[in-house]
């Protein structure tokens, strides 16, 4: 039975009683999808027990208006996280993550100052200081984070080591729907129409000859195009469906 956390205090307690076994780790801002619940699938057959995460993180959003429309589903990702195997929810609120506002923080150089970095300042300093934050809480043999958010995988692990935090990270290959358009908690603010175009971006992504190319085939279907690039052998977008951004990557075709 899947037990759900909403003070840390009580966690921390339930924590001690779990020493001695072997602790996966999914953290999640709710919404969940079908490639949330792979994540979790996957943690369930390497661990003892299973613990996730679903708090939307307010430093991480740069746009106070897409913070308030981030989707927030508790009761269905209760109910599908019951169904994948989760023993433990952490549910924990927003004056508890940040008792003292948020006056301590991670600062992160520049080196990630590009995508994802660029075009949300704020972004990875907010997610990395509360991916800190539940990593210290749950204190996990593994987490396990999607190579959706290719950019914010690379950067956890950077700052795992640089911290020499026990934690070894796991990353798991995206989640696609039969169209190709990758699984985002985001999907769910897409008009049907909207969806049905942005399954381009995969299309492009991996058909493409160059960044151009795959630049102005995402166009041709009615998508605004923030970046398209190339990083670390993979091929990178960050696009608008109507009002909704979406982000991708695949990896380069070996030559």
């Amino acid at each position: 039975m899947t037990r759900a956390w909403r003070s840390t205090e009580s966690w921390r307690e339930r924590r001690g009683e779990l020493n001695g076994k072997r602790i996966g780790f999914v953290p999640t801002m709710g919404a969940l999808h079908r490639g949330h619940e792979s994540l979790v699938e996957r943690c369930r057959r390497e661990n003892d027990v299973v613990v996730v995460s679903i708090f939307v993180n307010p430093t991480q959003f740069n746009d106070p208006k897409d913070l308030e429309r981030y989707p927030r589903t508790l009761e269905a990702d209760l109910a599908l996280l019951e169904k994948a195997g989760a023993d433990e929810v952490l549910v924990p609120h927003r004056a508890e993550m940040y008792p003292h506002g948020y006056r301590f923080r991670i600062d992160v150089e520049d080196s990630v100052q590009v995508m994802e970095g660029l075009h949300r300042p704020g972004y990875f300093q907010g997610m990395t200081t509360v991916v800190m934050k539940l990593l210290n809480m749950v204190r996990a043999d593994r987490a396990y984070f999607g190579e959706k958010d290719f950019q914010q995988l690379r950067v956890v692990t950077d700052m795992v080591q640089e911290f020499f935090i026990p934690t070894e990270i796991v990353p798991c290959e995206t989640v696609r729907d039969e169209s190709g358009l990758a699984e985002s908690s985001r999907n769910q603010l897409l008009s049907p129409e909207a969806r049905a175009n942005a399954a381009v971006l995969y299309r492009a992504l991996t058909g493409a000859a160059s960044t151009g190319e795959a630049k102005a085939q995402i166009e041709a279907a009615g998508l605004r195009v923030e970046y398209l690039e190339e990083h670390w052998g993979r091929r990178f977008v960050a696009a608008y469906a109507d009002s909704v951004r979406l982000i991708d990557n695949v990896p380069l075709a070996s030559e």
